[in-house]
């Protein structure tokens, strides 16, 4: 994975509310800002992650990035979900991850990794910017809709 940025959040609920709020993706343009269209295109038939998505197709629109692309993801239990781009327009590379920790305190710290990479030439500097731009605002919109539902 290339340089990534990683920053994290603690919501109260526990892991798998947040996993369920991480998992639904049909309601990604609802709560995560930017997600224009989040449709599941595949999904798991068997194993640990049976009924989770497998692969996602997504339209987004975050200033500077506007694109359509689809990520595969993988599932930890409640633990942890990753993706990587299949493909995309402008990105050429988009893995991720969060990743979640139960507290003591009936909070869970959620952990979100992410490393992009787009077709545009741009200084490292502004995709980090980006990048963390990104991450805090998907962490914020993920607090909120789980602490919503809750």
């Amino acid at each position: 994975m290339a340089e990534q940025t990683t920053s994290s959040i603690e919501i109260e609920a526990a892991p798998a509310d947040v996993m369920a709020v991480i998992a639904d993706f049909e309601a990604y343009p609802l709560w995560a800002k930017g997600v224009r269209t989040a449709d599941v295109v595949s999904s798991y038939e068997a194993g640990e992650a049976r009924g989770r998505a497998e692969q996602v197709f997504f339209e987004l629109d975050v200033s500077p990035i506007k694109d359509e692309y689809t990520l595969a993801y993988e599932w930890d239990a409640d633990r942890t979900v990753t993706w990587t781009l299949v493909e995309g327009k402008m990105l050429r590379a988009l893995d991720g991850a969060y990743i979640l920790r139960e507290r003591a305190s009936g909070l869970t710290e959620v952990t979100y990794r992410l490393a992009l990479d787009v077709s545009i030439p741009l200084i490292g500097m502004l995709k980090r910017k980006g990048e963390k731009i990104l991450i805090d605002t998907a962490l914020k919109g993920l607090k909120k809709r789980v602490e919503t539902l809750a």
